[in-house]
Formats: structure tokens, C-alpha cells, sequence
């Protein structure tokens, strides 16, 4: 290890107290390269990756890229996501990787080394892992988070409707497997002062269905929140969601922002009026 953090929950803590509680995702798809009059080549990936991050990157608590945007390009899109990573983190902003891995053994090991290891050159605040190999299998990531200071975000109540299939399967015993990870999640999380480093992803737009999966949302831990924005979700839908764990929840946006560039003054405006936004409906 080459660098000694703070637990990535009381840096996430200061950042949105700071900075309001916002994540925005760094999407690049085909069809927003193409809304920004950008080639869907290397060209336009650089070009709007450098966008976002210049307008963004010294003012919104998370930016969040989604990495499989960047590897459709081979190594030359890693190469700039590990620039945009690096250019992010220096303005302040904490960055969570959007890869969503999971696996077993020495390969979920390596998975975690790539985006948890200071000496990484994609080295994130914080990555999302998928639990659904058992949640175990995420061990080598939850263990060496906790040793470099950085997060986890473990898929729980995804916003898609197929997630429900599986995450609101009932185990043996009555509960439900996202309610399992829930409880998981809390039981990692004892004891951090002033949030845990292990958060879940919480669909912002799953209103009452919350309910049938049995989910106990209070993980003292952060709630990625997707779904904000373009998916019909609104930040004056989070305090029903998402009930007293509310002060916790870290709302994406993705598209809901950056279809507001390339104008950088665009992107900046959209981002801190979503901001604003959270911050009066959190404070009720």
C-alpha cells in the first residue's frame, strides 16, 4: 500500500456535507456522445470524459463512472478512465467505480486489488461489487477496503425490473436475499463513526415494493440511490423511500445532468440544482 486514507464512509460523511449529497455518473454512451455532436470513438470518449470532469469534478461529492463505457474501447478507453480518475480524485471529488464485479476467490481478489489498491492505476474511493456468487465471495473486497480506507457498494434492491426475481427470492428461514445482504451489510458497518464504508445500491424509483422485499434499509452505511432524474424518480421521492436511513442516501444522476453538455456552465447548473434539491428534501 502506498497511501493511508480515512474510512471511505467518514470521507464520503464530510463530502456531502460539504459539497451536498450528490453522485453523478460519467456515462459515455454511443447515443450521448452523439446528443453532444461527438464521435463514438476514442476522440469522443476523451473529449466528454475531460468535459465532465472539468465541470464537475471540484464540486459534487461523488462522480461515478461506469466502466464498461470506457472498456468497449480497449486499452486506450482504460487509459482514459484511469486519467479521469485520477484528474477526479485531485479536484476532490471521490470516485466510485461502476464495474460491478463479482466472483470468487483469488479472481474477486484480483477484481478488488484493481480498484482498492493505492497502487492501482485505477485506484477508486469506492467500487461496486455484485454479492449474488454469495455474499462471502465479496470478502477479499470488503477486507482489503477496510484496509485501505476506501468503500464497497453491494447491489441489494436494484431499480431494474428484473432484479426483483432474485433479490426478492425468500430464503429458508423467511427472509428475503436482499434483506440478507441488508443485514450483512449493518453487520460490517457496527461501530463506524460517523457512517460505515459499506454501502448498498437502493433503487430510488422502487417506492412501496421496498415492502415486499422485507428490507431494513437502516445499514448505518451509505444508499446509492439510482434512478433520480431521467428514470422518473425525484429527490422529493427519497424521504418515502427511503424512511429515516434518508440522511445516508448518496441519489445518481446520470443522464438527468449530462444531457445538459457539452456546455460546461450547463452541466455545473444541472448538478447544483439536483444538489439543492436533495439537501431540502433530506431536511424535510
Amino acid at each position: 500500500m502506498t497511501e493511508t486514507l480515512l474510512p471511505f464512509g467518514a470521507r464520503l460523511r464530510r463530502a456531502m456535507d460539504e459539497r451536498g449529497p450528490l453522485c453523478v455518473g460519467i456515462d459515455p454512451h454511443a447515443a450521448l456522445l452523439a446528443d453532444w455532436g461527438l464521435s463514438d470513438d476514442i476522440a469522443g470518449l476523451e473529449r466528454f470524459t475531460r468535459t465532465v470532469v472539468e465541470a464537475l469534478a471540484d464540486r459534487v461529492a461523488v462522480l461515478k463512472p461506469q466502466s464498461a463505457f470506457f472498456e468497449r474501447f480497449g486499452s486506450r478507453g482504460i487509459a482514459v478512465l484511469e486519467q479521469a480518475v485520477a484528474d477526479s480524485r485531485a479536484a476532490g471529488a471521490l470516485v466510485l467505480m461502476d464495474a460491478k464485479r463479482g466472483d470468487i476467490g483469488s479472481t474477486m481478489a484480483a477484481y478488488a486489488a484493481t480498484y482498492l489498491d493505492p497502487a492501482s492505476p485505477l485506484f477508486s474511493d469506492a467500487v461496486t461489487v455484485s454479492p449474488y456468487l454469495g455474499y462471502g465471495s465479496l470478502r477479499p473486497a470488503l477486507d482489503l477496503a477496510r484496509e485501505s480506507g476506501t468503500g464497497v457498494f453491494v447491489l441489494a434492491l436494484t431499480s431494474n425490473p428484473e432484479g426483483a426475481e432474485v433479490q426478492h427470492a425468500v430464503r429458508a428461514g423467511g427472509a428475503s436475499v436482499a434483506a440478507t445482504m441488508l443485514d450483512h451489510l449493518k453487520a460490517e458497518n457496527a461501530g463506524a463513526v460517523p457512517m460505515g464504508s459499506y454501502g448498498a445500491v437502493v433503487g430510488a424509483t422502487l417506492g412501496d415494493t421496498l415492502g415486499a422485499a422485507g428490507a431494513d434499509l437502516a445499514i448505518d452505511g451509505p444508499l446509492l440511490a439510482p434512478g433520480i432524474g431521467a428514470q422518473g424518480a425525484t429527490a422529493a421521492d427519497l424521504p418515502k423511500v427511503f424512511g429515516s436511513a434518508v440522511g445516508n442516501v448518496v441519489p445518481n444522476v446520470s443522464r438527468g445532468v449530462l444531457r445538459h453538455g457539452p456546455d460546461v456552465a450547463g452541466l455545473r447548473e444541472s448538478a447544483a440544482r439536483f444538489a439543492d434539491e436533495v439537501r431540502r428534501a433530506v431536511a424535510g
